[in-house]
């Protein structure tokens, strides 16, 4: 989503000092006291009675102006830059990269014009542009250059806007323009940072605008701009008509209804989310025509839009969409089930047979396609002995040690430290009841009694001594569970229960599991079913509650990937990039801070609808929830998600896990101090509320300022009342009024794109690649549900076999491990939270100091986090065969980490 940034920024031109100034050749500064970017000047000759015309498109008359006197011109140098970008549907665009090809088919000439900041004292009308044409004249690698000259009278005044005009008949990809020829060192060279897509005059006659680096807030908005900022806007939000084609730059809203096709079969139809009946965030609209078996669903096709500039760069398309998840999507799957595994049913018959998979791999058909498949993800397939082969990377968690995923403690470690650590909450009601319908789901308490566990604790304390002391703390999937559990049992190959474990807070600071409950409602005239699963010494007893793990492990998987990850960082993201987009102005000052946190999170969200939350998607054919995936995140969000939670201290403070103490570091207590999400995120979370703190505090000094910027007001009533329009009436929204009130909302949707959704995506290959420790779906009921005598037989027999059976099988397993590689995998050119400042502000003293100790706070992160994770005294991040706590280090390298904070939701 790059609309335009812009890169040297004038220092000291603040928004505090906007006040009237005297008018200086182009880059005034808005009257501020910096610098100008003053011209060398010549005496330049005009005579009476010039007629100055503006090119068409943006409806200014061609004025006649007299000159009396002579002019002081200055001649400005400009250098475009093009990219040989490739597009995702290049209808004649650059597919070769031999020079000769490209430079052919690549434009010759590119139209600029320069837009003046003020309007025409004299006439209070618009300046008209200054035009000329920019001839290419040199190429590197795969960047076109295109220079060109300006004569600028000195009553020109300040440039507010650079206006570009794609006259080739293909779109063109323009990375920047640099200016040269200011007198002030420092601004000899300006340059303004495009980075979009320019659509051909001939398919759209509209020309492109990129506003100067200086950011305003509207009612500071410079008056030749004015028309400019309303209009670009405009074009962005669109009239909510028409199908979008690939080259629109429109945002508009939509219900996600393009799940389903009910034109293929019935069976892979799906309901609407979105509306009274399912609460659901709202998605970009495209516009399709419906299906014709069902009027309110939207048709599928090949490509789902976005966007034009939400689009992934070369880099990441290359090493992510285009190459890497379709590859894995659109060939490696299909091969697998065309002879590699036959049977999509069959599971894995020891398992040493998964360890296969790591050391051996899977041998797939030597065709065209699947030869291809090494040069585009050599690190899932290789060459190796003329076969052509499917090998897994060894994830850290089994180099470190391989038998942990058997370990109970390392079970309750991962709840606080493992790829879904946001779920974990204290118990602080006993007995624990349901909150559903008893006479629909059955009895509401739980067979965990107070017997039972002083059974486990006797000795230590009571039931009633620990839930005083905060011992108590449980992983509760039952109520979101147990309404679908009758629905999953129809579907051929999986099973589901409501669930509840139970852990004990140790005086070391780890938690020791002590029950399982599962559940299942009443069903075919059958009362409700619920037993509890305890650690055990005796041999059958030791099986069953493997069983039960594995059955909490499949659920807290499913809800981790539909609700953790999808839900609470993509889904309701993606309201934040529509309303930013339609109601914030490119020169807005929120634009700019919220702009790299909001950057290709369309995309692959658009990506997810097309082939991972989809009818027979990899989530429905390989997670417990099979086709009421989907359904069941809609579920969440209507009964469990509110913004304000979603802000780290309100998240930990509603689950129990913290409560506010004004002298501990960040305000909060930790139930469970040594719980590496939460303290690690809180270092994260107050270097991000002291960036924005700071950003806020430049331009908004006084509540007055927040009321009265409409554009701020008006984004933030369109997140709230359209983009999340089915909770618009809910009370706990936030209100805006103050800059307190800003801080908050910036900092809870900057910390859910970048920490929140890096603690829950990174960690996916190292924790679930070895899916022993963390199944997708379970496929068997325990062998005590209402055993059939044959069924009670083989798991006295070969429990290992059951177990196994119960585990997904050899496709499923396949098809998940392929997906998380590449959900796990950093791109080369990945921009990690803090790293690099914005161009738009790096000659901003102010704005440029705060960022710098943003970057210093990040840095100092890394460093107590490595220090937290040699901690000896901190088992829940360091111990023998453990796997340190990484996932909320700011930095990374490319490929699968394990470590790294991208600014936003891109992968």
């Amino acid at each position: 989503m790059l609309k335009h940034n812009f890169n040297v920024s004038h220092s000291g031109s603040t928004i505090r000092n906007l006040v009237s100034g005297p008018k200086l050749p182009l880059f005034s500064g808005r009257g501020t006291n910096a610098p100008a970017f003053s011209l060398p000047t010549k005496d330049s000759k005009r005579s009476n009675g010039v007629i100055r015309r503006h090119c068409g498109g943006t409806g200014i008359k061609a004025i006649l102006t007299t000159t009396t006197a002579a002019k002081s011109t200055t001649t400005i140098k400009a250098k475009v830059t093009l990219l040989q970008e490739v597009s995702e549907e290049p209808p004649s665009q650059l597919e070769s990269p031999g020079i000769d090809n490209s430079v052919d088919s690549f434009p010759k000439t590119v139209l600029v014009e320069l837009v003046a900041a003020e309007l025409d004292p004299q006439s209070g009308l618009e300046k008209l542009t200054i035009k000329s044409c920019a001839h290419r004249s040199g190429y590197n690698d795969n960047e076109y250059y295109f220079e060109t000259s300006f004569d600028v009278d000195e009553d020109f005044g300040e440039i507010g806007a650079v206006i570009i005009e794609n006259e080739d008949e293909n779109e063109v990809f323009v990375k920047n323009i640099v200016f040269k020829g200011f007198s002030v060192a420092r601004h000899r060279l300006v340059e303004v940072t495009c980075n979009s897509w320019i659509h051909p005059k001939s398919n759209n006659p509209e020309k492109r605008i990129f506003f100067w680096n200086t950011s305003y807030l509207p009612s500071q908005t410079p008056t030749g701009l004015k028309r400019y900022r309303q209009k670009e806007l405009q074009i962005l939000r669109g009239d909510g008509h028409g199908q979008r084609i690939p080259a629109d730059r429109i945002y508009d809203y939509d219900v996600y209804n393009d799940l389903g096709n009910p034109d293929i079969s019935v069976d892979l139809a799906r309901p609407v989310l979105g509306g009274p009946d399912r609460p659901y965030p709202r998605r970009c609209r495209t516009g399709r025509p419906t299906t014709n078996q069902d009027p309110s669903s939207e048709s599928r096709n090949a490509s789902f839009y976005v966007p034009r500039d939400e689009a992934f760069s070369k880099v990441k398309n290359d090493t992510f969409a285009a190459k890497a998840f379709k590859a894995v999507l659109q060939i490696l799957i299909p091969s697998m089930g065309g002879g590699s595994i036959p049977n999509a049913d069959l599971g894995f018959p020891y398992f040493t047979a998964i360890d296969t998979l790591f050391t051996q791999g899977i041998e797939l058909p030597d065709d065209s396609e699947t030869g291809s498949l090494p040069s585009i993800i050599p690190r899932l397939v290789k060459f190796i002995s003329e076969k052509i082969l499917l090998r897994f990377e060894t994830p850290q968690f089994v180099n470190r040690d391989k038998f942990a995923w058997f370990r109970d403690a390392e079970f309750a470690r991962q709840t606080l430290a493992g790829v879904n650590p946001c779920v974990i909450k204290l118990v602080t009601e006993w007995p624990l009841k349901s909150n559903l319908d008893p006479a629909v789901y059955g009895p509401a308490e739980s067979a965990i009694t107070t017997e039972l566990i002083e059974q486990e604790i006797g000795g230590f304390t009571t039931v009633d001594e620990a839930l005083k002391e905060k011992k108590f703390f449980v992983l509760d999937y039952h109520d979101v569970l147990l309404p679908f559990v009758n629905k999953v049992r129809e579907l051929k190959g999986r099973t589901l229960y409501g669930s509840r474990t139970l852990f004990y807070l140790t005086p070391d600071d780890t938690l020791r599991p002590l029950a399982i409950e599962l559940t299942r409602p009443p069903i075919d005239g059958k009362p409700q079913w619920k037993q509890v699963f305890k650690p055990t010494w005796d041999a059958t007893g030791v099986w069953l509650w493997r069983l039960a793990k594995a059955h909490v492990l499949a659920h807290d998987s499913g809800y981790h990937q539909l609700v953790s990850h999808w839900l609470r960082t993509h889904c309701v993201t993606e309201p934040y990039v529509i309303a930013t987009n339609r109601q914030l102005s490119a020169m807005h000052p929120i634009y700019r801070l919220l702009h790299p946190h909001l950057r290709y999170t369309m995309e692959i969200n658009a990506l997810a609808r097309q082939s991972l939350i989809s009818a027979n998607g990899v989530i429905e054919s390989s997670f417990s929830p099979g086709k009421y995936s989907v359904e069941l995140s809609a579920a969440a969000y209507d009964q469990l998600w509110q913004f304000n939670l979603e802000a780290l201290p309100a998240d930990l403070i509603n689950r129990g896990m913290a409560v506010e103490d004004p002298t501990a570091p960040h305000g909060l207590k930790l139930t469970i101090e040594d719980y590496p999400y939460a303290s690690d995120g809180l270092l994260l979370w107050d270097a991000i509320k002291q960036w924005v703190t700071d950003y806020v505090a430049y331009y908004y000094q006084e509540s007055c300022i927040v009321r009265s910027d409409n554009e701020l007001q008006a984004w933030w009533k369109e997140i709230r009342t359209v983009g999340h329009g089915d909770k618009k009436d809910e009370p706990w929204w936030p209100e805006l009024k103050t800059p307190d009130d800003l801080i908050g909302i910036l900092t809870t949707i900057i910390w859910v794109a970048s920490g929140h959704h890096a603690a829950v995506n990174f960690g996916q290959f190292d924790f679930g690649a070895y899916f022993p420790n963390r199944p997708t779906i379970a496929r068997t009921k325990m062998p005590t549900e209402e055993p059939k005598e044959e069924e009670r037989k083989q798991f006295l027999k070969n429990p290992v076999e059951f177990l196994l059976n119960c585990f997904p099988s050899q496709i499923q397993a396949v098809i998940v491990m392929a997906t998380i590689d590449v959900l796990s995998t950093h791109s080369p050119d990945e921009e990690y939270i803090g790293e690099q400042i914005q161009p738009y502000w790096a000659d901003n003293k102010v704005i440029n100091a705060a960022f710098e100790r943003f970057n210093d706070q990040l840095k100092e992160i890394e460093g107590i986090i490595d220090a937290r994770n040699a901690d000896t005294n901190l088992s829940n991040r360091s111990g023998a065969g453990v796997v340190p706590y990484e996932l909320l280090k700011p930095f990374s390298e490319p490929g699968v980490t394990g470590t790294g904070i991208p600014n936003s939701v891109s992968i």
